[in-house]
């Protein structure tokens, strides 16, 4: 992982919901750190497992390979292994919490549930309607035909049936409190 950007370049960086598909936290987090001005900040909104996923707990790992699958992310982390890969590459921690679990009445992964009970605008029910049971009968039966006339490629079955596991796992690993896609940090580049 190079940046073609030279050393102290940038007086902020930021980044949402994209360095959990880098094969290192530390990787990714260092180059940042090369290309931040000393006395600079790093905020960033990260995918990660909470301190309830148990990695001898197989649900719990089924859980977080079914999200890596089906959103290309090589492992998911933790957030003290996102915390500790911060202050490894020598970054200095200025805030970090957790924004998925804040106590709202409709949590953010309503419209992977499929229910339309919890609707808030009109593209809700559209988004909502596609992850019901019918709305993926649907999807898959209308894809298939795609797929059979040569409309869409071979293999988009498939990879529907991935992004279906994905989404249902992503509900999984929220609802047990075990994922968040809301892990927000501020990091500081120290001054010397």
């Amino acid at each position: 992982m190079e940046m073609p950007f030279e050393d102290n370049t940038f007086d902020a960086v930021y980044a949402v919901e994209a360095t959990c598909h880098a094969p290192t936290f530390e990787g990714v987090y260092g180059e940042i750190y090369r290309v931040l001005k000393p006395g600079g900040n790093f905020g960033c909104y990260e995918w990660v497992m909470t301190d309830k996923f148990d990695e001898n707990n197989p649900k719990h790992r089924q859980i977080a390979h079914e999200i890596e699958i089906g959103n290309g992310i090589p492992k998911m982390r933790t957030a003290e292994e996102c915390i500790a890969a911060l202050n490894n590459v020598g970054f200095e921690v200025t805030m970090n919490c957790d924004l998925a679990n804040v106590g709202d009445s409709i949590q953010w992964y309503y419209p992977l549930e499929g229910d339309i009970r919890k609707c808030q605008t009109l593209k809700d029910v559209f988004t909502t309607i596609a992850m019901t049971k019918a709305g993926r009968f649907t999807t898959t039966n209308v894809v298939r035909l795609l797929e059979k006339v040569g409309l869409a490629p071979k293999g988009t079955v498939e990879t529907q049936k991935v992004l279906e596991t994905a989404a249902d796992a992503l509900v999984a690993g929220a609802r047990e409190n075990l994922f968040s896609p809301m892990y927000f940090f501020v990091a500081k580049k120290p001054q010397n």
